[in-house]
C-alpha cells in the first residue's frame, strides 16, 4: 500500500522549498543580496520535478480519503508545470534588479503558486480543486502587481483579482450545486452518480457554472477580457509564468472535470467547447492584429491559442486528451521562450514595450533576434517546430471527431495570426534607422541563457521528434475511463 504522502510528494517538496526561502529571507541581513534565494527556489523546483518523475513508479491510486490522485496524467502535468516554473525562476535571476523590493518574497510566491498549480492537476475532489485554485491564484495576483513603481502593475493586479474572484465565485457555486444534485463533490463519484440524479437541470446548471470558472483561468473567449491588461502590467518574467503554468493546470482541471466527472454530458459540452474554441481563435487573432504593444499582442495571441487547443476536445476520446496535452506542452515551450526574449530586450522596467522598438534587434544581437524569429515560426505553426505538430494534432483530432468546420476556422485563423507575427518578425529583421539613437545591446546571463536553451530544445524536440511526448500524453489520456468514443456515451435516465 502506497503511503498517502507519496501521492503529493512534489507538492510537499515545493511547499518546503517555499518555506525555506521565506525563512532564509527573514534570517539574512537587510544589506545582503537575495539573488541566492532564487537559486534555492530553482533547486527546490528541480527536486519537485524529480519527485514527479519518481511517482511514475507508483501504482495509480488516490490518497487522503480520495481527494488526490497520482497517475500518468498528474505526472505529465507536474513535470510540465515544474519545467515552466524552473524556466521562470532562471529568467528572473538575471533580470530582477538587485535593488528591487522584497525579492525573497518574489521567489517564494512563484514556488507557492506552483504548489497550487500542481495540486490542481492531481485533485479529484472539487473542494480541494477550489483550495488549489486559490493557492495558485493568490500568488499570481500578487506577482501581477509586483512592480509597484509602475501604475500599470497595481492596476493589473486589481483587475486580475476582482475578475478572478468573480470567476471563482461561479466555480464555487457550481461545486455547491453539484453536491446538491449528486450528494458528492468527488469527481470520480460524480460520473457514477449522474445517471441516478433526479434534478438533471441542476446538474447542467452546475456544469455550466464550473465551466465559467475554468474557462476564465485559461483566458478563453468570452472570459478573456482580463488578459491583455494583466499581461501588459505584470513583469515579463511573471507573464512568462502566468501565461503558461496556470493555464496548463486549468486545462488539466478541465480534462479531469469533463472526462472524469461529466462524461455523460458530452452531447452538451462538445458543441459548447466548439463554439468557445472558434470564438477564442477569432477574437484573439483579430484583436492581436491591431496591437502595437508586444505584450498585448502576445496576450491576444494566447487567447487564440486557447481556442486552437480547445479544438482538440471536439474530437473527444483518448485522441482529444492526447492532442490537448501535447498542445499545452508545445505552447508552454514557445511562449516561455518568446517572453524570455522580450524580458531580456525590454528589461525589468520595459523600456522597449512596442513592436517597433524591436526594430534592428537582429543586427544588435543576432542571437536574440534569431530566437525571436524561431519562436515566432513555432507560434505560426511552421514545420519542424513544436507549434506545427501541436496545431496539426489538434485540428486532425477535431476533423476525426466530425468538427470539420472548426478545423477550417482554425486554419483560417492561423493564416490571420501569421499577419501580426510577421509584423514583429519584419521589425526584428529590418535595419535600424540611420539617425536612430543608439540602443544598448542586451546581455544574456547564465540563468537566462539556460532558460532560453530549455525553451529552444523543447520547441525543437516537439517539432522534430514528438513521439516520446505524444506517448506520455497518450498514457496520461488513458487514465480516464470516461474517454470513450462519442457514439458509446448516453445519458441513462
Amino acid at each position: 500500500m502506497t503511503p498517502d504522502i507519496f501521492r503529493i510528494l512534489p507538492e510537499v517538496v515545493l511547499t518546503l522549498t517555499g518555506v525555506l526561502v521565506m525563512l532564509l529571507d527573514a534570517a539574512l541581513p537587510k544589506a545582503t543580496l537575495r539573488r541566492p534565494l532564487g537559486w534555492v527556489a530553482a533547486f527546490g523546483v528541480m527536486a519537485a520535478l524529480w519527485a514527479s518523475l519518481w511517482q511514475l513508479g507508483l501504482s495509480p491510486g488516490t490518497g487522503f480519503y480520495g481527494t488526490v490522485q497520482s497517475d500518468a496524467f498528474s505526472v505529465f502535468f507536474h513535470v510540465l508545470i515544474c519545467g515552466i516554473v524552473l524556466a521562470a525562476l532562471l529568467l528572473s535571476l538575471d533580470t530582477l534588479p538587485a535593488d528591487v523590493h522584497h525579492p525573497g518574497e518574489y521567489y517564494a510566491l512563484i514556488v507557492f503558486g506552483s504548489v497550487g498549480m500542481c495540486l490542481l492537476t492531481s485533485a479529484v475532489e472539487l473542494l480541494l480543486v477550489f483550495i488549489a485554485l486559490e493557492i495558485s491564484s493568490i500568488a499570481t495576483y500578487v506577482l501581477a502587481g509586483y512592480r509597484k513603481n509602475n501604475a500599470k502593475g497595481p492596476e493589473a493586479a486589481i483587475k486580475y483579482f476582482l475578475l478572478g474572484s468573480f470567476a471563482t465565485g461561479f466555480l464555487l457555486y457550481g461545486v455547491a450545486m453539484v453536491f446538491g444534485a449528486t450528494g458528492t463533490t468527488q469527481i470520480n463519484e460524480i460520473a457514477a452518480l449522474l445517471p441516478s440524479a433526479h434534478e438533471h437541470s441542476l446538474v447542467i446548471i452546475a456544469f455550466a457554472l464550473l465551466m465559467v470558472g475554468i474557462l476564465f483561468k485559461v483566458s478563453a473567449a468570452p472570459f478573456h477580457v482580463w488578459t491583455p491588461d494583466v499581461y501588459e502590467g505584470a513583469p515579463s518574467p511573471v507573464v512568462a509564468l502566468m501565461s503558461t503554468a496556470p493555464k496548463a493546470a486549468a486545462f488539466a482541471l478541465l480534462i479531469r472535470v469533463i472526462y472524469g466527472g461529466f462524461p455523460l454530458l458530452r452531447p452538451m459540452w462538445t458543441p459548447m467547447l466548439w463554439i468557445v474554441a472558434a470564438l477564442s481563435m477569432t477574437v484573439g487573432n483579430l484583436a492581436a492584429l491591431r496591437q502595437d504593444n508586444i505584450k498585448r499582442m502576445l496576450a491576444y495571441s494566447s487567447i487564440a491559442h486557447a481556442g486552437y487547443l480547445l479544438a482538440a476536445f471536439a474530437g473527444g476520446g483518448i485522441e482529444g486528451i492526447t492532442s490537448a496535452s501535447f498542445y499545452i506542452a508545445a505552447y508552454a515551450a514557445m511562449n516561455v521562450g518568446i517572453f524570455a526574449v522580450v524580458t531580456v530586450v525590454s528589461g525589468y522596467d520595459e523600456r522597449l514595450p512596442l513592436i517597433q522598438d524591436f526594430r534592428g534587434l537582429l543586427y544588435r544581437s543576432p542571437i536574440l533576434g534569431g530566437l525571436v524569429l524561431f519562436f515566432l515560426i513555432s507560434l505560426i505553426g511552421i514545420p519542424f517546430t513544436g507549434g506545427f505538430f501541436a496545431k496539426f494534432y489538434s485540428f486532425s483530432t477535431a476533423m476525426q471527431g466530425g468538427a470539420v468546420w472548426l478545423a477550417l476556422i482554425g486554419l483560417l485563423n492561423s493564416g490571420v495570426a501569421a499577419g501580426y507575427y510577421l509584423k514583429l518578425a519584419v521589425s526584428v529583421s529590418q535595419a535600424p534607422f540611420v539617425n536612430a539613437k543608439p540602443q544598448f545591446t542586451p546581455r544574456i546571463g547564465v540563468a537566462v541563457g539556460t532558460a532560453l536553451a530549455l525553451a529552444v530544445v523543447a520547441t525543437l524536440v516537439l517539432g522534430v521528434a514528438p513521439a516520446q511526448v505524444l506517448g506520455a500524453a497518450g498514457a496520461a489520456a488513458r487514465s480516464f475511463p470516461g474517454a470513450l468514443p462519442p457514439s458509446t456515451v448516453t445519458w441513462v435516465r
